[in-house]
């Protein structure tokens, strides 16, 4: 009810659930407090007071006494009327006022004060309005004496008898005062033309004929384009001043659905109140899809009414009633969507179980699919803007790139005749006010292009604006007509007055541009005047100054997540603490991670990732090698987490302290590496929460719960949380969030998420927004081991990377494909690949025969591939060993502690280091994006360009995948990619040897030793 003030051309109310009370059916003020209190439980937001004022001795509800007296204590209305919206507010509820002008009672003492104001109609004494009737300061003066009291707005029964000028000089008096003013029309009994009229008058709603509809009659389609023509539908349930009733389930349906602002006006029964309740928790969780207009979309006589209405991006909610009480027939429904929306999903509602109703979903469709009146076509937008990218899901979800970019906008932008447009790119950080502009230029084939630049980190958003270039198309045309040798006498005319027009309106800069050529204008002949008016300068100056005819924005806005460069662009490296002392048989400290981080550092790592540090179960521990019994003293999987030490927001004792880890965290800072923790949503069934909190997990008939699977691997030591256990939803939510909170306190900013998929999409969506809202820092990392388009899924919704299928990418022609597949689809504008190498759960095939070779090639192909690469523990030692049959590590980590001897022979220790130093010195290697494939004639040989976007930094790549066997390859130079420089002669400097060199011609010879070096980096010097 709140809603800032506007102007007509622009105000939107908000949708809003209004419950009336009739004040003259209760016997005491405590009987209304009491309906008030009922209405906000029942998720109402306002509370319309109908009829308050004294009436005559016949207590007829429909012939009002006095409009000063209050019913029933029969005492001055404005301190009752203060005391009752006192009460609403103490509700959180708006108070709306119900006033009537056409049902005074002829004793009343207003008529008798002024007889005059007042005139006999076919429904009783009305309100007289105009020159002889009631003065609008008379009106003014009583909204104005109601806002003082607390009134938050009024209904008008028969609102089409008040003229429109004064209804609109009354609703914009009255928001002056109080911008959340709510003015209702209610003109029952009112002809088209006089419905039609009301679009003057300000209302934020105007009442439909619903009320009396009976669920066949055809004149509802034509009632509810007329109203959605003139303003925002509102609905009663039953018509106004009916006896007191309540209302068939499918009537109540029907006023809630249609009306942007809905009244309850009927008595609610119990076994409605789940019903009213879902009813207005639906309208505000779906608040954009009822801010829009309703349809009756099912043809004359159908068996099924089906309403609809839509969203501003398509999404939508549909309505099928039968009043008869039949199952409303889905194939008939689709056939009444169709070419209006996707086939329609049920949606349950609690406490909507009645025969002949049916509620659902749609998804979008373009809105042109929408009917529309030919009002609405007249108004229609005259400028199409299409396919703007990036837009991921048409704007559902958020793009993604990092602070410091420059993003790339473009749209097709289409409009009939042979005029010019004109085009700006519009875009903020959320929050802010204002918008930030920049011309957008034509690229061809009605395709326009733009960029801008995110600044800092956080949610923004852009859009399009587009208009007729009036001025643009008038100096394109004058050009013309001037170079063919046509008089152009009127044509300069026309300038001189779109000179004027724009200097009147123009900025100071403009304004002294344009005037000093319009006086310039005066002194010239013809030929020079049209060289003034074509000059790109004036085009410019008037860009900005004339009226832009024919505007036209893109809604909504559509969002960008800009990152943090870590988000893009890092080197891991994970490591088990407890392995870190050196000592298979003496757990490892944070101090001894402390120790090991120079050695790290020193290979180039820029992100340290530790799995689970917490406390781990007891019971069903696991032995080494996954052994289902353990021996006292192993240490268990630190996957299992939970003990009698604590839980997800403790640390395992023996790893040390919380004081210790702050000493960690920092040392770590002080080399240049940041700690990203897993966050592993499971517990061991030890964990504290099992005892505290057994709401929260699905327990089985005999007490006991299913330990956790992943088919076929078994985890006997753990068992999942129930997301949506009756006592999980919301305090499960909140707990977990509360513990990604706890580690940001203690100076987390990443987080690897173990296993995504198997949560609800809806749970990560709000986390990761939730956390973002006051920490955009935070970056979040999908371990997803999944189907693509689940993977895909995780992305849109938060999550700022992802592992990947790289692993298992062990040929030229699937890694070359596989990087198509990431970099040249939409894909390109929402997911981030992580090549991890290895992990501890995955111990590749390839790897476990390759022999050094192979650890070299794998590394280089993440490291140059893609912006993030990780490295577990063991793959600079080129570890292979495996349980046969199996990518599981032999004596893994995951279950006993391990000691390394990080300097034994055999290393690719150097080869990491130098690595990580070229992408580092390298922007063409910090994304996995800019990657362009060249042709070689070597079929175990991927060739490759990366560059930056400006192309201001190319390297090329060429890496074999045989790990035995010597190759050679002839690789194709497309020279004519590199400019001029490169036409002839190609100066390269070989970045993992250090030399430098030139090649001649487009056909080159690449030997790979795989004893020596089985890749080449090269980068183009310019």
């Amino acid at each position: 009810m709140n809603e800032p003030a506007a102007t007509t051309a622009n105000r939107a109310p908000a949708p809003v659930s209004i419950r009336r009370i009739d004040p003259l059916a209760s016997a005491t003020f405590d009987d209304v407090a009491t309906q008030i209190a009922d209405a906000a439980d029942l998720g109402f937001d306002t509370i319309l007071i109908g009829g308050p004022f004294a009436t005559d001795p016949s207590r007829d509800a429909a012939s009002e006494l006095d409009p000063l007296l209050i019913a029933p204590d029969g005492g001055p209305s404005m301190p009752a009327l203060a005391r009752l919206a006192g009460e609403a507010r103490r509700h959180g509820l708006a108070m709306c006022l119900e006033l009537r002008l056409d049902q005074v009672a002829p004793g009343a003492a207003l008529v008798r004060r002024h007889p005059g104001w007042f005139t006999y109609t076919a429904d009783g004494l009305a309100f007289r309005f105009g020159a002889d009737g009631v003065p609008d300061a008379w009106w003014n003066d009583l909204v104005l004496r109601l806002q003082e009291h607390g009134l938050d707005g009024l209904c008008l029964l028969g609102a089409h008898r008040m003229p429109v000028a004064a209804a609109a000089r009354l609703n914009r008096d009255a928001r002056a005062r109080n911008p959340g003013w709510t003015a209702i029309a209610a003109p029952f009994g009112a002809a088209p033309p006089q419905i039609a009229d009301l679009v003057g008058g300000e209302f934020d709603y105007i009442a439909a004929s619903s009320c009396w509809w009976d669920g066949e009659a055809t004149w509802l389609a034509d009632d509810l384009e007329r109203i959605a023509c003139a303003g925002n539908v509102a609905s009663f349930a039953v018509p106004p001043l009916a006896a007191p009733q309540t209302v068939a389930d499918w009537r109540l349906a029907v006023a809630g659905f249609l009306g942007t602002a809905w009244v309850m006006n009927a008595a609610i029964p119990p076994r409605q109140r789940a019903a009213v309740t879902a009813l207005n928790s639906l309208r505000r969780t779906e608040r954009e899809v009822f801010a829009g207009r309703p349809f009756s979309l099912a043809p004359p006589h159908a068996a099924t009414s089906l309403f609809a209405r839509f969203a501003a991006d398509g999404r939508g909610l549909a309505l099928a009633c039968t009043p008869t009480g039949a199952e409303p027939d889905r194939h008939e429904l689709h056939a009444f969507l169709a070419g209006r929306a996707a086939a329609p999903v049920p949606v349950p509602l609690e406490g909507w179980n009645a025969a002949g109703l049916a509620w659902f979903t749609t998804s979008p469709l373009p809105a042109h699919h929408s009917p529309a009146s030919p009002r609405h076509s007249v108004d229609a937008p005259r400028i199409a803007i299409e396919a703007i990218a990036p837009a991921v899901d048409g704007g559902r979800f958020p793009a993604k790139r990092m602070a410091g970019e420059d993003v790339t906008v473009e749209a097709d932008l289409l409009c009939d005749g042979h005029g010019r447009l004109a085009a700006d790119l519009l875009w903020r950080m959320s929050g802010d006010p204002a918008w930030r502009h920049a011309p957008m230029a034509a690229i061809g084939n009605d395709r326009w292009r733009a960029q801008f630049g995110l600044s800092a980190i956080g949610r923004a958003e852009f859009t399009i604006e587009a208009w007729v270039d009036r001025y643009g198309t008038f100096a394109d045309e004058l050009a013309k007509k001037h170079e063919a040798g046509l008089d152009v006498r009127l044509e300069l005319v026309e300038g001189r007055q779109l000179l004027d027009a724009a200097i009147a309106r123009a900025g100071e800069e403009a304004r002294t541009i344009l005037a000093e050529c319009r006086a310039g204008l005066e002194r010239c002949a013809p030929g020079e005047q049209v060289g003034k008016l074509t000059a790109p300068a004036i085009i410019a100056a008037m860009r900005d100054a004339e009226e832009r005819r024919f505007l036209e924005r893109h809604e909504p806005a559509l969002p960008i997540d800009s990152e943090r460069r870590a988000a893009g662009f890092a080197s891991w490296y994970e490591i088990f603490p407890r392995s870190q002392s050196g000592d298979a048989d003496r757990h490892g400290t944070f101090d001894d991670v402390i120790a090991a981080l120079p050695r790290i550092r020193a290979m180039g790592f820029d992100v340290l990732y530790f799995p689970p540090i917490h406390p781990i179960g007891r019971k069903n521990r696991k032995g080494p090698n996954n052994t289902l019994v353990a021996n006292p003293g192993d240490p268990g999987s630190p996957y299992a987490i939970g003990g009698a030490e604590g839980g997800h927001d403790a640390i395992h004792p023996e790893l040390g302290s919380f004081d210790d880890f702050r000493r960690l965290i920092s040392a770590a800072a002080g080399q240049g590496l940041e700690i990203a923790l897993d966050f592993a949503i499971q517990c061991a069934p030890d964990h504290p929460w099992l005892a505290e909190h057994p709401e929260w997990f699905d327990w089985r008939p005999d007490g006991s719960i299913k330990y956790a699977e992943n088919p076929p691997k078994k985890y006997q030591d753990i068992v999942n949380v129930d997301f949506y256990a009756d006592g999980a939803r919301p305090a499960l939510w909140h707990a977990l969030r509360d513990i990604v909170l706890f580690w940001i306190r203690e100076g987390i900013r990443i987080f690897r998420v173990d296993n995504p998929h198997t949560k609800p999409f809806p749970f990560w969506e709000w986390l990761i927004a939730d956390i973002r809202r006051n920490h955009p820092d935070v970056i979040f990392l999908a371990e997803a081991f999944t189907r693509p388009k689940i993977m895909h899924r995780l992305a849109k919704i938060g999550f700022s990377q992802s592992y990947t299928y790289f692993t298992w990418r062990n040929s030229a022609d699937e890694m070359k494909n596989y990087l198509v597949e990431l970099t040249q689809s939409s894909t390109r504008d929402y997911f981030r690949p992580h090549f991890f190498v290895n992990t501890p759960d995955i111990n590749p095939a390839f790897l476990q025969t390759c022999g050094r070779p192979g650890f070299l090639i794998r590394a280089a192909l993440a490291a140059t591939l893609s912006g993030l690469w990780g490295v577990y523990n063991g793959f600079e030692l080129c570890e292979a060993a495996a349980p046969p049959g199996t990518e599981e590590y032999l004596d893994s980590e995951k279950y006993q502690i391990r000691s390394w001897d990080y300097g034994r022979s055999g290393n690719i220790v150097a080869e990491i280091s130098l690595l990580n130093r070229i992408r580092r010195q390298n922007p063409a290697l910090q994304s996995h994006l800019g990657v362009h494939f060249i042709d070689c004639d070597n079929d175990n040989v991927l060739c490759f360009e990366k560059a930056s976007p400006d192309r201001s930094n190319i390297v090329l790549v060429a890496i074999s995948f045989d790990p035995r066997q010597w190759q050679t390859t002839t690789i194709d130079l497309p020279l004519e990619r590199y400019g001029p420089s490169g036409r002839d002669a190609l100066h390269l400097e070989d970045l993992m040897r250090g030399v430098a060199f030139t090649w001649h011609g487009r056909q080159q010879v690449v030997d790979f030793d795989p004893g020596e070096l089985p890749f080449s980096i090269w980068r183009i010097r310019k």
